[in-house]
């Protein structure tokens, strides 16, 4: 909700600014008064909203189908519609401000001008978000800045979280209809994911790796919470999987927190990559869940960071030697109280 109102407020700032500067850019001859520019300001108001309403659904479940399509496609597609939207809300909005019906004059001077920047705004627009929703906001950022081009160590939080038995599933359904099921569950888990603050490092088979810059020692629960997001959201969504799928998707996750090593590297392919024992314990941690018959398994760092609350069952499983790793570490099973999960 406080991220909703955020974007509210700056929408309608951002929007009546450059209703402003457009009256002042492509003026029109009106008289330049108070109530003139507070129309523009209202049109580039209302047109910013429109705006956003459209990236809205286009960033929704509902249209999952154009995503099917080709990227070239879907851009096209997603721009010429938001376009038209925009043009169309401009011309209402025309009609309402002035109080009165619109001169031919505003549709052979105003209207062409404004279809012009409403399709170069939503080809900026949709084209950016495509290149952030491909790299990662974050990962976009950080390689504008050159902040991982020399190795940097961070202290991060990794959570290692996995499909159950996907290997049996392939042979059952076919890997194909598994990759469907795949890409399916990444998607109904990203706003979980997003919601407590996590980045998806990396889509690795049935597995994604999420992690969190740590920042200070002060406790936080959201990297316990954002697991039990994931699981009241594939909760929420059961229904659905069993009538698509016959199945509801189970997973396990490992989590544990520790220095990290991140750069930069390749050539002709550049990422971001994570190097050092947090990883690898993190990866073991996950691996362990299967033999250990749990859910979720955490490190004992991971769980000084953290702040469990009391409807979460902490059960200690004593010290514990992971493959590849010559000192033993606390390992942790996490599972909330019966009756705390989402019905």
């Amino acid at each position: 909700m406080r991220r909703a109102r955020l974007s509210i407020i700056v929408l309608t700032v951002v929007g009546f600014v450059v209703g402003l500067l457009y009256r002042v850019v492509f003026d029109t001859g009106d008289e330049p008064s108070v109530a003139n520019f507070i129309r523009s300001g209202l049109h580039g108001a209302g047109l910013a909203f429109t705006g956003w309403a459209m990236h809205l659904y286009f960033t929704s479940r509902s249209s999952a189908w154009l995503t099917r399509w080709p990227l070239a496609v879907e851009l096209t597609v997603e721009t010429l519609v938001m376009a038209v939207a925009v043009a169309t809300v401009a011309s209402g909005l025309q009609l309402v401000l002035y109080d009165g019906p619109i001169e031919p004059e505003w549709f052979r001077s105003d209207f062409p001008k404004i279809m012009a920047v409403s399709f170069a705004m939503s080809l900026l627009i949709n084209g950016s978000y495509q290149l952030t929703r491909m790299i990662g906001a974050k990962v976009l950022f950080n390689a504008m800045i050159g902040r991982y081009r020399r190795p940097i160590r961070e202290q991060r939080v990794l959570l290692f979280l996995d499909l159950a038995d996907s290997t049996r599933l392939a042979e059952a359904m076919g890997e194909v209809r598994v990759q469907d099921l795949l890409t399916r569950f990444f998607y109904d888990i990203d706003a979980a994911i997003i919601d407590h603050g996590g980045e998806v490092h990396a889509y690795v088979g049935d597995e994604v790796i999420i992690t969190w810059r740590v920042k200070g020692n002060k406790p936080q629960r959201r990297y316990l919470d954002c697991y039990f997001a994931i699981q009241d959201r594939i909760a929420a969504c059961a229904e659905q999987y069993r009538a698509e799928y016959a199945l509801v998707p189970d997973f396990r996750a490992g989590m544990h927190a520790g220095p990290v090593v991140v750069s930069e590297c390749g050539n002709s392919h550049r990422q971001i990559a994570y190097f050092g024992d947090t990883m690898n314990v993190a990866a073991r941690l996950q691996g362990l869940c299967k033999e250990r018959e749990r859910d979720l398994l955490v490190s004992g760092e991971l769980l000084r960071l953290s702040h469990p609350e009391p409807d979460l069952v902490i059960e200690a499983l004593g010290p514990t030697q992971l493959r590849g790793r010559a000192a033993p570490i606390e390992v942790f099973a996490v599972a909330r109280r019966i009756g705390q999960e989402c019905a």
